[in-house]
């Protein structure tokens, strides 16, 4: 296992959650939620993250189908994830599968006690949580990082 701080985000459409593990990579907690509808402002928060966490990667949530496939939700994570792999570099950023991260988070937030209305600002931080804890897991368990590294093309 690498050491060193991780970052994860479930980007959405209307927001993008951010998760951060500690410097040893064994737990994940929730940092903010960053609006995303304006995806330049959303970069630049980001980046402004990157700089102040320090992080040795940022892991980025990639919707697949159940079955694996990928459809338009994951075209735009690409996307969105080569813009901030350019903005952020040398700080690399991973694709992993995110499939059920945010049907877990709700369902985690439910058994805690938080209201779906009251949890809708939460929801994505908690999403973000679940796929960096899932990323920590399979590096723990592989040795490898995990996903794929995105290539930022110049």
């Amino acid at each position: 296992m690498r050491k060193g701080r991780r970052l994860a985000v479930d980007v959405g459409d209307a927001r993008i959650g951010v998760a951060s593990s500690d410097p040893d990579g064994l737990l994940a907690t929730p940092v903010e939620t960053v609006p995303g509808r304006d995806l330049p402002a959303a970069q630049r928060q980001l980046a402004a993250l990157v700089a102040e966490y320090e992080p040795i990667e940022v892991v980025a949530g990639l919707p697949r189908s159940l079955k694996g496939g990928e459809g338009p939700a994951a075209v735009k994570v690409r996307a969105f994830a080569e813009q901030l792999a350019r903005k952020i570099t040398p700080v690399p950023v991973r694709l992993v599968d995110e499939r059920m991260s945010t049907v877990t988070a709700a369902q985690d937030m439910r058994a805690s006690g938080v209201s779906s209305k009251k949890g809708r600002s939460r929801i994505d931080q908690a999403a973000a949580v679940v796929i960096l804890q899932s990323a920590l897991e399979t590096e723990r368990m592989s040795g490898s990082p995990p996903g794929e590294c995105v290539q930022v093309v110049v």
